[in-house]
């Protein structure tokens, strides 16, 4: 769970959401060559109405998933799902219903504006830079940060109990 901090980060910032509490379960599959701890799920209250699950393993075999994760959002109008690299979809809810469900429709997703802090690690550096120089507020910050650290800790103490942990106040 240490390395989901990246994807809890994203997933928090992406809803702004606060972490509010988790239940998770990890196991170790028969083909693993970790000791343990290798795979997991874990359900997150992120205030608000708002929920994140996550499933993860370092030891899956075949469907490599990318550093980003694979990704699904599903909101009141629409969703989205991006695999990581450059399969970017999104459908919008329109009026009417098929059967039981909602209509729906692609909608164009716009290209990412190669300024707009983009470039992986070095999108990051140069986001840094910028509000070194310009005394702004990077994008990420420690101070934020600390909300995911608690996340992935709560998700760790979860799955150990086996109970659904509160996530401390004193993160938030």
């Amino acid at each position: 769970l240490d390395m989901a901090i990246h994807t809890f980060d994203a997933a928090r910032y992406m809803v702004n959401g606060e972490p509010a509490g988790v239940y998770c379960q990890e196991w170790e599959p028969a083909s693993s060559w970790y000791r343990q701890g290798s795979s997991a799920s874990a359900v997150f209250d992120l205030g608000d109405g708002k929920v994140f699950t996550y499933a993860g393993s370092w030891c899956a075999a075949g469907f490599r998933t990318s550093w980003e994760s694979a990704w699904r959002i599903v909101a009141e109008r629409g969703s989205l799902i991006w695999d990581g690299h450059d399969d970017l979809r999104a459908e919008a809810v329109m009026p009417g219903r098929e059967g039981m469900f909602d209509k729906t429709q692609p909608i164009e997703v716009p290209p990412l504006d190669a300024s707009d802090r983009v470039g992986g690690h070095l999108g990051i550096l140069q986001d840094f830079m910028h509000a070194i120089e310009t005394g702004t507020e990077p994008e990420t910050r420690g101070g934020d940060n600390i909300k995911s650290l608690a996340m992935v800790f709560g998700a760790i103490e979860s799955a150990e109990t086996g109970r659904r942990v509160t996530i401390a106040e004193e993160a938030q």
